[in-house]
């Protein structure tokens, strides 16, 4: 069985706390949206994040607990897509443990900003490409209950349902990497500010 692989840098001088994540991609969209607030939390994030290879929220509490042991209160956040249905969390307990789910179905989910997408591609503004694309496959944007069940991670990459349409492929990181703070949404918000306290950045 394969073990949680955490970051190789070296350790915090912030307030001991650590971030689980499902995938590498999940850590780079979320320390993307970091540098929206500051470069420092963007580096935590690098650093003290543990990538657990997929959803598995007993690897995260296994790990949690033997790195207690040898870091005197820390404290973690463990971030789920709810692609899984509801997360069978029991056993998971630890103290000074938490996790998130997110509220939509996916975290690709919050990148499916037209503007951004159409900024990382760097097509002109009368390009309508990406608003076409979002008038015939995508939610509208402030329904949140569609959202819950979108299957936002199949339209990223280089086969991605997004990608065929506009002929080119659409990396999930790039789309982040441009992301204004402005752009972002209130969960991702919600979730900086989490960390910005935590982090003590």
């Amino acid at each position: 069985m394969r073990t949680a692989v955490p970051s190789t840098a070296t350790p915090s001088r912030h307030p001991a706390f650590r971030l689980y994540v499902e995938g590498p991609r999940d850590r780079g969209l979320v320390e993307a949206w970091s540098r929206t607030r500051n470069r420092e939390l963007a580096r935590w994030v690098a650093r003290e994040t543990v990538i657990l290879g997929g959803s598995q929220p007993r690897r995260a509490a296994d790990d949690f607990e033997r790195t207690g042991a040898q870091r005197d209160g820390l404290r973690a956040l463990c971030l789920l897509d709810r692609d899984q249905g509801d997360h069978d969390l029991s056993g998971c307990e630890r103290e000074g443990l938490e996790f998130h789910v997110w509220p939509r179905r996916h975290i690709e989910s919050y990148l499916l900003v037209p503007s951004a997408i159409a900024r990382s591609l760097r097509f002109g503004a009368r390009d309508g490409r990406v608003a076409d694309f979002f008038a015939r496959a995508v939610p509208a944007l402030d329904d949140e209950a569609a959202f819950r069940e979108f299957d936002a991670k199949a339209l990223f990459g280089g086969r991605g349902v997004l990608s065929e349409h506009l002929g080119r492929p659409v990396p999930s990181g790039r789309v982040a990497k441009v992301m204004r703070a402005d752009e972002l949404h209130r969960d991702v918000r919600s979730l900086l500010d989490r960390l910005i306290d935590a982090a003590g950045v």
